[in-house]
């Protein structure tokens, strides 16, 4: 199923094709990726647009692809995905087999950096988080970024995001001394939204 959501100045639905030259081109911009520990190529942007493709067709949910109204102009992601790595704040992978509702949901973003400082991301996540409540029932949902990251930390904050310092983690796959690796981890319960 297609799912669209609105906002007075998005459209968020499923990916298209065309979708993918305009997401290479933020994969690959130094000030989209400054906390990611580096740009992607081509093909490792492909890859990771097949993976939200694959997200929605598993879970129902995903990244929801991001566009102007007023222009239809892809502008990135804002979306909701089941973290696939080792943390504790998470529950086991046994425990969130597909017959079960996923326990830990993620809420992320990325746009492209002429869309910075406008406040789309905050108003495409209000419409996500409304969908994840309101739509898919879900409990809560988590943001993690690393510490520095203070533009998304304030999305996060707007949103009615709390910071949980007991939670925050290495992000795995990251090496020890590694200056990305710590992540702070912000959680929103549907009590407070709804």
């Amino acid at each position: 199923m297609t799912v669209f959501l609105t906002t007075p100045r998005l459209v968020l639905r499923r990916w298209r094709p065309a979708d993918r030259e305009p997401f290479r081109a933020i994969n690959a911009d130094s000030r989209v990726m400054e906390f990611f520990p580096s740009t992607l190529t081509s093909a490792e942007s492909d890859d990771l647009a097949d993976r939200i493709d694959a997200h929605f067709s598993e879970h129902g949910f995903g990244g929801f692809a991001a566009e102007l109204r007023t222009t239809g102009a892809f502008i990135g992601f804002i979306g909701l995905a089941v973290p696939n790595f080792d943390a504790a704040f998470l529950l086991p992978p046994s425990a969130q087999a597909k017959e079960h509702p996923p326990q830990v949901v993620e809420i992320g973003w990325r746009l492209a950096f002429s869309a910075w400082g406008q406040g789309l991301a905050t108003e495409g996540a209000r419409a996500v988080t409304r969908y994840a409540f309101e739509t898919l029932n879900l409990p809560g949902l988590v943001s993690f970024t690393v510490p520095a990251n203070l533009r998304s930390r304030r999305v996060m904050q707007k949103i009615g995001m709390v910071h949980d310092p007991g939670a925050d983690f290495d992000y795995p796959g990251l090496s020890e001394g590694h200056a990305l690796r710590h992540h702070v981890l912000y959680r929103l319960s549907c009590e407070k939204v709804l």
